[in-house]
């Protein structure tokens, strides 16, 4: 037997103290490996550390730069009340009293913008504050040059108001940012309680330094009758999640001093004037306001007090860590040496102890690397006698593992050498070996078979997927080819189970799909198979067939039988009976002429029909459904050609001002000259690209193209991109703004046209809110850029009116039936539309304006915008831009556009 030979020999051509150093060095070199790690660690701890020093330092700078923007509100405000002869007498302040206080109130103004200044000068001096304070800087100096005119309006004094609040905004955004910074450092656990500490502090004292102006200013627009808003409600509703926040202090001196500030004179008589008095609508007397602002300033000092104390506690904590990480990185350092120098003397000597054993030991080494299984006498100090016995035990071992794979190599399985395990892990390994061979051929050929089962089958049901189902499709398809039979396939979609994850929860949605498969599996035939496509859509695959009849007969039971109620477990625990219901489409093939994805989609045609139809029922794909199948698959290739050879255009309907009468934007309204059809209306080209991701290639190119227009029409009338002008309205499908790259492609739109974004007006369906729930993200991703959003069509989907407000909307675009109807219903219901629409803050534009008598009903309901064929029809690029250049009117002035009637045209659908 050939024992084979150990390939590397200790001691043949290389030096035994070679090997020796080579022992030290390893351990060395390990040592040196964790030193580094350690010390690594600890530079990054402080790093960590130090930049959370910096961002806590600058958190409580911005933050008392934003407390100091919001004091300079009530001297702004009082300078100008006690500029107005009206408004100081509407506060009940004398004449020459209000000419003497005028002085000390502009000293007043000039002292709290000398602290804003000096709190802005800090923050430029710390890097994480720079950029906020610097933006800051230069809006109060706008602001201030505003509010310091003399001549300065109500109008202009409310976009002081305004202004300074958003400084104040942007300062305490920044100052958050700085303390998630801190926080999301690695710094120890007190320093990161030290800076949550630190950012309550400073939520509180700028939601603090607001609560008067904006409580003032709430009063005085309530007694004089003007909007208020919703300035004073949100800044209450800080100020309590502030104070409620506050509670989870976790330093004990600051409780304590939050506590005595809770509790001051000054903060209790602020907190009852300002709670005793929401109610009402009074304007207080002088003396009180007087008063109120005295405490503020009292409790906004204690306020910044506790702010400085948590500062300079989260600054200390981080110090602390800085200094222990260094501590940390020193000690590491000199350890790591000690324990190389002890390592190198230590081997040193036991390199002399052992070397003339070893040489022992290597020569009986060199004969068992020949394959000479010798007897290794146990001699020498104890470390060699301990490799001497380890060697002669793997001497011993090495024979037993001779005889177990002699006994392998003869096939003999059954030999008791084999049932035996050889002493220590070598000997485990090689008996387990053994065993773990014959366990592993069926576990795979188990886990292969699991595998498979996965692959083809639905997790939820259990039921064959996709891809078997059109396997299994073909399979039967290519039996009914060899024997002449049919085939025939149910399309089974659920209606309402939306409603169901809806209202009960996606875990009872879950539960009626496994309840529906159940029945459609007892429902159909022995032999039958029924798989999940996906989602709430499911096949029914039937061979062999007979007849058609008795395939709907089997179709209209598993109508029935799915219709029946479902009982399932709500999110809170409680049992409800929910309702779904099928429709079902059926197609059949005879002796295989079609695939299997051919049948299903045929059947899915057919499905779609049903529920076009009033849902709950059966319909049979028949030869009207494949011509409109091959008619929208031909419909399909030609529009992508279309975009692919620029074969489309746009055309622009403008939209009208209807107090002015002028231009004051477009809507973008696709064309397509279809060769051999002609010009084909919108509506039937886009509800096919809505089907397939081809709507979304269709709205990227009317985008780019929009914007690009109205950037040149803008560019030939020498317009800045912050000079006013049109707007252009362009249309978004639901698919599309559903769908991850749709802000990236509006923005791609923007900059390749360099159009302003505020111009870019993007319209959507109330569809879109109620079936894409994410959609209502990506509308508020692009409203973030400055982009506006109308609602298309509103009144003709399932939005309330009282949605408006909570949704990410500019504009409400009322659909053309609403204003086209004589019904005095639908009349009254237009003015409620216009009115809440405008209470919310929307524009409103009237589609489909006609006729004269519709001009005059929009007007007399105060309709912002409107567009139809009585103003313009939608006309080529080249006649749009000559009415944007003309700047005339499209409509007289009103009231004579009363006057007016120009002849009423016919409405063309999809214009």
């Amino acid at each position: 037997m050939n024992t084979g030979k150990i390939s590397v020999r200790p001691g043949r051509g290389t030096p035994l103290w070679s090997y020796l150093v080579a022992l030290v060095l390893v351990p060395l070199l390990g040592v040196g490996g964790l030193v580094a790690l350690i010390v690594g660690r600890a530079s990054a701890d402080a790093a960590d550390a130090e930049r959370a020093e910096q961002a806590v330092r600058a958190a409580g700078l911005l933050a008392n730069a934003a407390s100091a923007v919001d004091q300079e509100v009530l001297p702004v405000l009082t300078v100008a009340a006690l500029q107005s002869p009206q408004t100081s007498a509407s506060l009940g302040v004398p004449t020459l009293f209000a000419q003497a206080a005028l002085g000390t109130a502009r000293e007043g103004l000039a002292a709290a913008r000398d602290v804003t200044d000096t709190a802005l000068a800090d923050a430029l001096g710390q890097p994480m504050g720079a950029g906020a304070a610097r933006a800051a800087a230069d809006a109060l100096e706008d602001l201030r040059r505003q509010a310091d005119d003399p001549a300065i309006d109500l109008d202009q004094l409310t976009a002081v108001y305004y202004g300074l609040g958003e400084v104040a905004d942007g300062l305490a955004t920044a100052q958050q940012d700085a303390a998630a910074v801190a926080t999301a450092s690695d710094v120890s656990p007190a320093t990161t309680a030290a800076v949550r500490d630190a950012d309550l502090a400073a939520r509180l004292v700028h939601a603090g330094s607001r609560q008067l102006p904006q409580f003032l200013g709430w009063t005085f627009s309530t007694a004089a009758g003007l909007p208020t808003g919703d300035d004073w409600p949100v800044t209450r509703d800080a100020w309590t999640a502030a104070v409620a926040r506050m509670g989870d202090l976790t330093d004990p001196a600051l409780v304590t001093a939050w506590e005595d500030l809770r509790t001051s004179p000054a903060a209790e008589a602020l907190e009852a004037a300002v709670q005793g008095a929401a109610g009402g609508t009074a304007v207080p007397a002088l003396t009180t306001i007087t008063g109120l602002i005295a405490d503020s300033v009292e409790r906004g000092a204690a306020a910044g007090d506790l702010l400085a104390a948590a500062v300079d506690r989260a600054v200390a904590s981080a110090a602390d860590d800085r200094h222990a990480a260094a501590v940390e990185q020193a000690v590491t350092v000199v350890v790591g040496a000690l324990i190389a120098l002890v390592a190198i003397a230590v081997a040193w000597w036991v390199a002399r102890a052992v070397a003339r054993s070893l040489a022992s030991v290597a020569g009986h080494a060199e004969r068992i690397s020949h394959g000479s299984l010798v007897e290794v006498p146990v001699a020498g100090p104890r470390e060699v006698r301990t490799i001497s016995g380890a060697l002669g035990d793997a001497v011993g071992s090495l024979r037993r593992i001779q005889d177990q794979a002699a006994a392998v190599a003869r096939g003999d399985l059954d030999s008791p050498t084999l049932s035996d395990a050889l002493p220590g892990p070598l000997g485990e390994v090689v008996h387990a070996s053994v065993q773990q061979l014959v366990t592993s051929l069926q576990q795979r050929d188990r886990l292969q078979s699991e595998l498979a089962h996965q692959a083809a089958h639905d997790p939820l049901t259990g039921l064959p997927n996709r891809a078997q189902a059109l396997l299994l499709t073909n399979a039967a398809l290519a039996r009914a080819q060899r024997s002449g039979s049919m085939v025939g396939v149910l399309f089974v979609d659920l209606d309402g189970f939306k409603a169901v994850n809806d209202r009960a929860g996606h875990a009872a949605g879950d539960a009626v799909l496994r309840a529906v498969a159940g029945r459609l599996a007892d429902g159909v035939r022995s032999g039958d198979t029924v798989c999940r496509l996906g989602g709430d859509e499911f096949v029914a695959l039937i061979e062999p067939l007979e007849d058609e009849t008795a395939l709907v007969a089997l179709a209209e039971r598993l109508v029935a039988a799915v219709a029946e109620d479902v009982l399932v477990t709500t999110a809170s625990g409680s049992e409800v009976a929910v309702h779904v219901g099928a429709s079902i489409g059926v197609a059949f093939a005879q002796d295989g002429e079609l695939d299997g994805e051919a049948l299903v989609a045929q059947a899915d045609a057919a499905a779609y029909l049903a529920k076009a139809r009033g849902k709950g029922r059966v319909e049979i794909f028949d030869d009207v459904l494949r011509a409109q199948m091959a008619a929208r698959r031909d419909l399909e290739a030609g529009l992508r050609t279309a975009l692919d050879e620029a074969r489309l255009h746009v055309h622009y309907q403008p939209v009208v001002d209807l107090d002015s009468g002028r231009l004051t934007g477009y809507e973008a309204l696709v064309r397509w000259d279809r060769p051999g059809h002609g010009v084909m209306a919108p509506a039937d080209f886009v509800a096919v690209a809505e089907l397939s991701d081809l709507v979304c290639d269709l709205d990227r190119w009317v985008l780019h193209e929009a914007c690009r227009q109205l950037a040149s029409w803008r560019a030939e009338a020498g317009a800045g991109p912050e000079d006013a002008g049109p707007t252009m309205a362009v249309n978004l499908s639901g698919r599309h703004l559903a769908d991850p790259r749709v802000v990236g492609d509006v923005l791609d739109a923007l900059a390749a046209s360099g159009l302003p974004a505020h111009l870019l007006v993007l319209e959507v369906t109330e569809t879109v809110l109620v079936d894409a729930p994410v959609a209502l993200q990506h509308m508020r991703q692009l409203r973030g850029h400055g982009i506006e959003v109308a609602i298309d069509d509103f009144g003709t989907g399932y939005t309330s009116i009282g949605q408006l407000g909570l949704l990410p909307v500019t504009t409400l675009k009322i659909d053309r039936s609403f204003v086209a109807s004589a019904d005095p219903a639908h009349r009254s219901l237009l003015s409620l539309m216009i009115q809440t629409a405008h209470t919310i803050g929307l524009t409103v534009v009237a589609e489909g304006v006609e006729l004269p008598g519709h001009l005059s009903q929009l007007r007399s309901d105060d309709c912002d915008r409107a567009q139809g064929y009585l103003m313009a029809r939608p006309m080529p690029a080249g006649d749009a831009g000559s009415l944007y250049r003309s700047d005339r009117p499209l409509l007289p002035v009103w009231p004579a556009a009363e006057q007016v009637a120009p002849a009423p045209l016919p409405v063309v659908a999809g214009t």
